[in-house]
């Protein structure tokens, strides 16, 4: 039996954005779980709350009941936030089964078009056959929204690679596995970091990555604006200069934002870089 599409994704204080994510993936996948802290904890041992008026929405949106809720205590004093994240996602794609295709994806991620991303997937279905001896993940491109302003959405100029499919789950960092990488041309809007500056705050305390923030960032994206950005450069918040630049959308409205990224030749990844990448990691591969 050809394996299921199981989509997983955790829920935390940016519950709320699951109701841009969950519209994407949910007519192409066969499950969706939700992996939520039973305590309500972050990875950090910080709280959050959840509405009730969340759930009422997810129950009347779930039309073909699809959607599974996994409530685990998934916060661990004695681990960092990272092994925390490696946890929860282990125990979320064990729930999900392995033998399927596990696609892991965050709340603030929207796919422009997941049907097009399964239907790469399923290209690689033999490797659902025995998952342990071949472990293998596929990856899409973030289009990471950087910052609202007034009238748009700034956001890093140039796609960066992210994984969100594997077939088998040992994770080693956030959604990576020491596995071959597969290279898909599909888009993912990432808000990451698009939030107001308390709920950005509050992020870069309890997230898998925050012991790793560097010391400009936080005053830098304060800083910039739709009229300064040109002036400032290197603006990832780990390594700098890995984000070098940002461009402007001047539109806030997810669906007019996708509409521009499927038109626009920028962010669409070039045929000839998708075929060396996937070659190199095909040779690097070949003989483990």
């Amino acid at each position: 039996m050809i394996g299921k599409i199981q989509v997983g994704y955790l829920v935390s204080y940016d519950y709320e954005l699951l109701k841009n994510s969950l519209p994407t993936t949910y007519k192409d996948a066969d499950t969706i779980f939700l992996a939520i802290d039973k305590n309500r904890n972050t990875w950090n041992g910080g709280t959050f709350i959840i509405e009730n008026s969340f759930f009422d929405w997810l129950e009347a949106f779930d039309v073909d009941k699809k959607v599974v809720i996994f409530e685990d205590d998934f916060y661990v004093p004695e681990l960092t936030t990272m092994q925390c994240e490696i946890r929860e996602r282990k125990m979320l794609s064990e729930k999900m089964g392995i033998g399927n295709w596990l696609i892991q994806i965050d709340c603030d991620e929207y796919f422009v078009d997941f049907k097009k991303f399964i239907s790469d997937l399923r290209k690689y279905d033999s490797y659902l056959d025995n998952p342990l001896k071949k472990s293998i993940q596929v990856a899409a491109f973030w289009v990471v929204l950087y910052k609202y302003t007034p009238e748009g959405i700034l956001y890093v100029d140039k796609p960066a690679k992210a994984i969100f499919a594997t077939n088998n789950p040992q994770y080693v960092v956030g959604r990576r596995i020491k596995g071959q990488v597969i290279y898909t041309n599909n888009i993912v809007l990432h808000e990451s970091l698009s939030r107001s500056e308390e709920e950005l705050r509050f992020k870069c305390q309890n997230w898998g990555h925050n012991t790793d923030i560097n010391n400009g960032f936080l005053d830098k994206w304060i800083k910039v604006n739709e009229n300064n950005y040109k002036e400032y450069s290197d603006f990832y918040y780990i390594e700098p200069e890995r984000w070098k630049k940002l461009d402007y959308f001047p539109a806030k409205d997810m669906k007019a934002i996708k509409e521009i990224v499927e038109k626009s030749k920028n962010l669409n990844i070039p045929k000839t870089k998708l075929f060396f990448r996937n070659f190199g990691q095909w040779f690097k591969f070949l003989f483990k």
